[in-house]
């Protein structure tokens, strides 16, 4: 192996880069990108109200297929540093582990794809994508673990606008759940997160006559909207699963009845609903429930987490030779967990998403066996020969 993952994740895990900042990791892979043959693009993405976010877009060939490989390099906060036994940007190695705060999600999986790359550029001389037989790319966000505005949405649509296009993709994710090589993501839920508000009338607890109190409302409508199943699922995916997490009424006195409730929630769902059509089913349950006594209206975020699913097909089965070729395991295929930028990529080349176990990720201490970088590295290399022949 010519590249050394080890050596690459050690260097993405020295750079700060907690959502939005940079830290310096979009640019050691524009560095090292580059000295390898790819025409790397940097892109800074705004909107009102949010942080800029560092992009960036690197490729290597002018033909198809284009193979890419896409993840991020933001990382979420280390939380209290001293609680580390390893200082979580340190990039220190011991008992065959390496530690900081990234080495699973997802710098760990972004050097195992540098590393295959880099290895599979070298071993064709450095000519493999400049000779007529496809190319490879990468694709990397600065905000997927914030709210994927100026990221990987954006990033699209640039290569949308420039002319690129994808054929298939394999998103770094830590997709495993006990061992490397028991997980493929083929898929994900979607994401609905709303307020349900009843409005009453304030009033003095000693004349609740003179008052309407909406908690009984909210009480009555929170338990309608979930006492029957949104859905029983289907052969991709699990039921979808309604969930609130927070009621208040913002009240600090004991003796006064208040004017509003509000309850907040959230929905994990599958394929046998969208969020527009969620929207409409919870407005009819609530209102058979009020029965025209209860005054209540929904407040929905805007969702841009759709469910999805890659049927199973060539490029998953591929995907899975790999895996059990390099680790002896023939991995689930799931639409299991929460959302990933693979709800965007989807709308342009099939996706899978394949990284690390996710055992450690967003914990203090978060580390990576040695081993499996370079076993994930190995897997990365069996995809890229087999991609091109």
């Amino acid at each position: 192996m010519t590249a050394d993952p080890l050596a690459l994740a050690r260097d993405l895990l020295r750079c700060p880069s907690v959502t939005p900042a940079e830290g310096g990791a979009l640019s050691f892979m524009e560095t090292t990108l580059k000295a390898a043959g790819f025409t790397v693009h940097r892109m800074t993405f705004s909107e009102p109200g949010e942080a800029d976010v560092e992009n960036l877009y690197a490729r290597i060939g002018t033909q198809g297929p284009n193979l890419v490989f896409a993840g991020h390099t933001d990382v979420v906060p280390p939380g209290d540093e001293t609680a580390w036994k390893h200082p979580p940007f340190a990039s220190e190695v011991s008992n065959g582990q390496l530690y900081g705060r990234g080495a699973v999600d997802m710098k760990g999986g972004i050097a195992c794809m540098m590393a295959a790359a880099l290895d599979h550029l070298a071993t064709n001389g450095g000519k493999a994508r400049q000779d007529g037989k496809g190319s490879i790319s990468f694709l990397i966000t600065g905000d997927e673990e914030s709210v994927a505005v100026n990221g990987t949405p954006k990033l699209l649509q640039w290569c949308v606008d420039h002319g690129e296009t994808f054929d298939h993709c394999v998103l770094g994710e830590p997709s495993n759940v006990e061992d490397l090589g028991d997980t493929i993501k083929i898929g994900r839920r979607g994401s609905l997160n709303g307020h349900l508000i009843v409005t009453g009338k304030q009033g003095h607890v000693a004349y609740p006559e003179r008052a309407d109190n909406p908690i009984r409302g909210i009480l009555k409508l929170m338990e309608a909207l979930q006492s029957e199943p949104l859905d029983n699922g289907n052969d991709n995916f699990q039921p979808s699963h309604f969930e609130f997490v927070s009621v208040d009424v913002g009240n600090k006195t004991v003796n006064l009845i208040p004017g509003e409730a509000r309850a907040m929630f959230n929905i994990r769902f599958n394929d046998i609903h969208t969020a527009e059509s969620l929207q409409k089913l919870l407005q009819q349950r609530a209102e058979k429930a009020a029965d025209g006594k209860i005054k209540f209206h929904f407040k929905f975020q805007p969702s841009n987490a759709g469910s999805f699913v890659v049927q199973p097909g060539p490029f998953t089965d591929m995907v899975s030779k790999a895996i059990e070729q390099v680790t002896g395991r023939t991995p689930h295929l799931s639409t299991t967990g929460g959302t990933s930028d693979a709800r965007f990529i989807t709308h342009h080349c099939p996706v899978v998403e394949f990284g690390l176990v996710g055992q450690t990720m967003h914990q203090v201490d978060e580390r990576v066996p040695i081993a499996d970088l370079r076993a994930l590295t190995s897997i990365y290399r069996k995809i890229l020969d087999t991609y091109f022949g």
